[in-house]
């Protein structure tokens, strides 16, 4: 009789057959699935391109001579967070170049090249700019953490409420013959099976992206000093 149960549809046909409450989780199950398989596959496609174009940006940065020249094309290149802590950079530089200049243009000041009034403002800067670009590469990731701690608990409440529907079905039956007993307990299982479909590849996606994050805030801290250093030989 418990083979029965199989027939005419397989798993289909015991998500059919489940209660109201079971379902219930099934849904919010495969809802958890289908947001997180979208944040996946849109990060997938967003990280692949940051880490291209950061790549290519810290080619021309590193062949150029003048920030100037690295700030023209920096359009090209906006989906690298290291773009964003370049402009930063360059924007405070170029603030204090600017205040630099007028001072030595007014009166009694002897003219000479300009100079930084302070380098830890440029290192703020960088560091502020860093960390907004972590936050932007960090979106959506908690949606994933979440389903993949949230899931199998759902999943394990849909089994444990399946296992009490069949036992009372047991009871009012009178009987524990395997046919009685399995077909309740199959449909049990199909939530906790959900759980995990849900939950497995979050998990795996997750770390995978963590470590993605991990690396490109190390681009940026690397860069930052790069900056740092070349601004302080030409501009101190």
């Amino acid at each position: 009789m418990a083979a029965n149960v199989f027939q005419g549809g397989g798993v289909v046909d015991l998500v059919l057959r489940s209660g109201p409450v079971a379902k219930l989780v099934l849904v919010i199950l495969l809802a958890f699935s289908v947001v997180s398989w979208g944040v996946i596959l849109h990060k997938l496609w967003y990280l692949r391109r940051v880490s291209r174009q950061t790549a290519s940006f810290r080619d021309v940065f590193r062949r150029s001579t003048k920030f100037s020249e690295v700030q023209a094309v920096c359009r090209a290149f906006s989906q690298s967070p290291v773009v964003g802590v370049f402009q930063a950079g360059y924007a405070e530089l170029s603030t204090q170049l600017k205040q630099a200049a007028q001072e030595m243009g007014s009166p009694g000041e002897a003219p000479g090249r300009p100079t930084l009034k302070s380098l830890s403002a440029v290192d703020r800067a960088l560091l502020r700019a860093a960390a907004v670009e972590v936050a932007k590469l960090e979106r959506r990731l908690p949606l994933l953490a979440t389903t993949a701690s949230i899931t199998p608990f759902i999943g394990l409440f849909g089994t444990v409420w399946g296992i009490m529907t069949s036992f009372q079905g047991i009871a009012s039956v009178g009987s524990t013959s395997l046919g009685v007993v399995a077909p309740g307990i199959a449909e049990a299982l199909i939530a906790t099976a959900a759980g995990l479909f849900a939950a497995i590849p979050a998990v795996y996606f997750y770390n995978h992206f963590v470590a993605a994050v991990k690396e490109l805030t190390a681009a940026m801290d690397d860069f930052a000093l790069e900056f740092l250093n070349i601004a302080e030989r030409n501009f101190t």
